[in-house]
Parts: structure tokens; sequence; C-alpha cells
């Protein structure tokens, strides 16, 4: 009598990527107000299990934005996974953002 080995149940858990962003602002100016709600949508749409998100207010943090290089903003930088990008502005081109953070848009949410 041969014993096959138990099936194994799916998971259901998969391999997901999170992409670690820092967007640096300056406290409750407009654009950056703005950059921090489209970013918001932009994660909850495409990214809502993976993702960080660390928001640098300049103001409070002088040295460190000088030290990371930041000479405008709002800017968004994406750490990781790798290759790395930057966006300047208010993040309102979504095509522009979703390029930046290698996210390929659906066709039909076009």
């Amino acid at each position: 009598m041969s014993r096959r080995p138990p099936k194994r149940k799916a998971s259901g858990a998969r391999t997901t990527t999170v992409v670690v962003l820092r967007l640096y602002i300056v406290g409750g100016a407009p654009n950056s107000v703005q950059a921090v709600a489209n970013l918001e949508a932009i994660c909850r749409e495409h990214l809502p299990d993976g993702h960080r998100l660390e928001v640098v207010d300049v103001l409070e943090h002088p040295q460190r934005a000088m030290a990371e290089g930041v000479l405008v903003t709002p800017s968004l930088s994406k750490l990781s996974p790798l290759p790395a990008a930057n966006v300047v502005g208010n993040l309102s081109d979504r095509d522009k953002v979703l390029l930046a953070l290698g996210i390929k848009r659906a066709a039909a949410t076009r």
C-alpha cells in the first residue's frame, strides 16, 4: 500500500516588496499639504500592503535635509527597492510618480 504525501495547503501568503519612501515637506505649505494628500492616495491605491512612508518636515530637521541633499520641497525619494528615484513637486502628476516608483499602471485605470 502506497501512501501519498499530504497535500499542502496554499498559505495564501504572497511575497510583497515593501517600497520605502521619504517625503520632504515644509510644514503646512500648500504644495506640501497637497503632496502628502496625493502620495497617500497613490499609496492607498497602488501600494496598500507594501509601503513604508516617512514624512520629514525640513523646518523641524533642516540639517537632515541638507545632509541628504534636499534643496527643493516637496521632494519624494524612493529609497528601495532599487533603483532609487526622486520626484519634486506636489505629486499631482500621477503618471510621473508611478513611473518613479516603478509601478505599472493598469490600462483600465487610465
